[in-house]
């Protein structure tokens, strides 16, 4: 397990009308960057494995707590959490440490995010390396009201735009049952729940599977989110058909090289289709659930440093 006390020190930084909590490893222009952005509802610590990883390799990681995380800024319009503003922070990043561009990497939500920016600022990204979510096409309809028709109104998705403040109130109440029963590893498959499945898990008395982390490890996110609470990191999903409409003219294909890590057991969908719109993309499958760089940080670190060393021989 991994010493918290290892984690870089975070400085703070100013960038597109916020202040980004971020950590950094390696040295300023010795090595290509990296920037690592994480999921929901997680923190920049979600990547402790990697960072010292790339490191090593001369690399400089750079890794932001996104806006609504740990004491990154918390601005309380909903709109100031779609990709325009997510992206264009990390834009400002880029500006900010002097890089023309850097390759990201993004787990859930933050592949969601690299996802968006790759379209939007194209030539800021080099390369691409996202965990769990695949490239999601854009679609005839709006995301949320296609997820309506098809998973219903408890879908969690669905429920956090549909039914404002209820479900950031129950997490908020239940920090640290909710992280410790979703943090799990090895869960067993079982017929869903009726409700919708976050409050159902901040409220469910004992938790499924196997730990993911350390004690030490879950403080670190519960001590974030019982401080920054969880609305400023759902309002993310809140501005879903917003991107959706953002995304309307940008060309849809991705072009710069890819690397795609799926969790053989993770609950979100695989893509069908994924190199129609990524053409450059290789694809590495690990045996693990969600959270695939917490369950197998070492494979992790194998499949991307193989990758990276591959795309710098081209």
């Amino acid at each position: 397990m991994f010493d918290p006390a290892d984690f870089p020190e975070p400085t703070r930084v100013s960038v597109n009308g916020v202040e980004l909590e971020v950590f950094e490893a390696g040295r300023h222009h010795a090595g290509e960057p990296i920037v690592l952005c994480h999921g929901w509802p997680e923190h920049a610590f979600s990547w402790r494995y990697q960072v010292p990883a790339l490191a090593a390799a001369g690399h400089h990681v750079i890794v932001p707590n996104q806006r609504g995380y740990g004491n990154s800024s918390r601005p309380s319009e909903v709109t100031d959490y779609d990709i325009e503003h997510l992206s264009g922070d990390l834009i400002a990043l880029l500006d900010h440490y002097g890089y023309d561009d850097a390759t990201f990497v993004g787990h859930d939500w933050g592949a969601m995010v690299v996802w968006g920016l790759t379209l939007l600022h194209p030539h800021r990204v080099s390369k691409v390396i996202n965990l769990s979510l695949p490239y999601q096409e854009r679609g005839e309809r709006p995301w949320l009201e296609f997820m309506e028709e098809v998973l219903g109104g408890d879908f969690y998705f669905v429920h956090f735009n549909r039914q404002p403040g209820v479900a950031d109130a129950v997490l908020e109440e239940n920090t640290s049952r909710f992280l410790r029963n979703l943090y799990r590893k090895n869960v067993p498959l079982r017929e869903p729940e009726p409700g919708m499945v976050m409050i159902n898990l901040a409220n469910a008395e004992t938790p499924l599977g196997d730990p993911l982390m350390s004690d030490r490890e879950l403080a670190v996110f519960v001590s974030a989110f019982e401080s920054s609470g969880f609305t400023g990191t759902i309002n993310w999903y809140r501005n879903l058909d917003r991107n959706w409409h953002l995304l309307a003219d940008v060309d849809p294909i991705i072009r710069q090289p890819a690397l795609m890590i799926y969790g053989d057991r993770d609950a979100v969908a695989r893509s069908e289709d994924l190199t129609a719109f990524v053409p450059h993309v290789e694809v590495v499958s690990l045996d693990c659930g969600h959270w695939i760089q917490h369950e197998k940080p070492e494979e992790t670190n194998r499949a991307i440093l193989r990758w990276l060393e591959q795309q710098s021989a081209v």
